[in-house]
């Protein structure tokens, strides 16, 4: 038994959105086992299958379709749910489809992010939200340093911008509204390295696209075998999330006792997890025999060749650490895939992969508190 987050998500509303997405359904999936009341707002999954319904979410949950670009449906759902706390994830999320359809990205992902934010506050109630971006959002100059909080933002591609200006509308919205000591809203970004976990689907994700070729029995297609990347394992930011949620709705939860700044975070690994492409594929590789191909193309859209974050500030200021080193991140996701082929091979209800899913929560929590998080602590 043990006490998670501080037990201060159980009977408490928690607004997620992009719920039907690979994080999302994650961390739907993970607030529901801390005992939370959580309403999604979101566009139907956009892949096929989908965690959100391998995971059976759809009954479990207050599913509520709409889009961030609505900005009349979304502050209708937060006036009338009035949730404890919001966890906004709706986004278009890669680089490559940002190229392709750059308008519909930057309406999402940064007036999408005004839509909620002005929800928020014209709905009054205390709230504590945490705003996802990437870290992809930086200026990134590619000289292998690693972006700190205050570096400045940019971007070379849609995508990578579009996550830069959320974080300015974040910035503004901050100190022009939630400022005052007394104010009942909490606003932070969480800025987190690539993700690796079981049930992504997307096309044009490197994991996804090794589970796929292996499935079929083809060599893995390898675009860009140099790029590197602060990879880490889903629960590792959401971890991260949570906990950022949590000490600003309760700063007696916070190491010292005091509510950590409302503010920007990094979330991502140690060094040693930043690792090319090609590693990556290597390492899924001695556990799901197959091969790769490399199919670089250099008339290929720009995409960073390295990128690196330094986590110094959620050190230190929420005591928060990663759980999993690159090598289990990678076991545990293959893992994942391999249980839930091993069930239906349909796009709905899978309950292998909800029974993987919910084993990985369970084992991320205890590797957790054996390694003494402050997140999580013995009942």
């Amino acid at each position: 038994m043990s006490h998670v987050f501080g037990d201060c998500y159980r009977g408490q509303r928690v607004l997620i959105t992009g719920h039907t997405g690979f994080k999302g359904s994650w961390l739907a999936e993970w607030l529901l086992e801390l005992g939370a009341e959580v309403i999604g707002y979101s566009l139907p999954p956009p892949t096929s299958p989908a965690l959100f319904r391998q995971l059976g979410l759809e009954r479990r949950l207050r599913h509520v379709p709409g889009d961030v670009r609505d900005p009349a449906a979304l502050a209708g759902i937060v006036r009338e749910t009035m949730p404890a706390y919001v966890f906004h994830l709706a986004a278009q999320p890669i680089v490559r489809t940002s190229y392709a359809q750059p308008m519909e990205t930057y309406a999402t992902n940064v007036m999408g992010t005004v839509h909620l934010l002005e929800a928020v506050r014209q709905a009054g109630g205390a709230c504590a939200v945490v705003v996802v971006t990437s870290d992809k959002c930086y200026e990134n100059r590619e000289r292998g340093q690693a972006y700190r909080e205050e570096d400045p933002l940019g971007g070379h591609d849609p995508y990578s911008s579009s996550k830069g200006c959320a974080e300015l509308v974040v910035s503004a919205y901050r100190r022009s509204f939630f400022s005052a000591p007394a104010s009942p809203v909490q606003l932070a970004s969480a800025r987190a390295g690539n993700v690796v976990g079981g049930g992504d689907w997307a096309v044009d994700r490197i994991v996804p696209d090794c589970i796929r070729a292996l499935q079929r029995g083809e060599p893995i297609a390898v675009r860009n075998r140099s790029a590197a990347r602060p990879w880490q394992h889903v629960l590792e930011p959401l971890s991260g999330y949570l906990w950022l949620g949590a000490c600003l709705a309760r700063p007696e939860l916070a190491p010292g006792g005091s509510r950590p700044p409302a503010a920007a975070f990094n979330f991502g690994p140690p060094l040693a997890s930043i690792r090319p492409v090609e590693a990556l594929v290597e390492e899924v590789l001695r556990r799901w025999p197959g091969r790769w191909e490399d199919r670089s193309d250099s008339r290929a859209v720009h995409e960073d060749a390295y990128l690196s974050l330094a986590v110094d500030k959620a050190y230190q200021v929420l005591g928060w650490r990663p759980v999993w080193d690159f090598a289990a991140s990678i076991q545990q996701t293959v893992d994942w895939y391999r249980t839930a082929a091993e069930g239906e091979r349909g796009t709905e209800f899978n309950p292998r992969a909800r029974a993987s899913t919910r084993e990985q929560i369970a084992r991320h929590q205890s590797d957790a508190l054996a390694q003494g998080r402050p997140w999580i602590s013995a009942a």
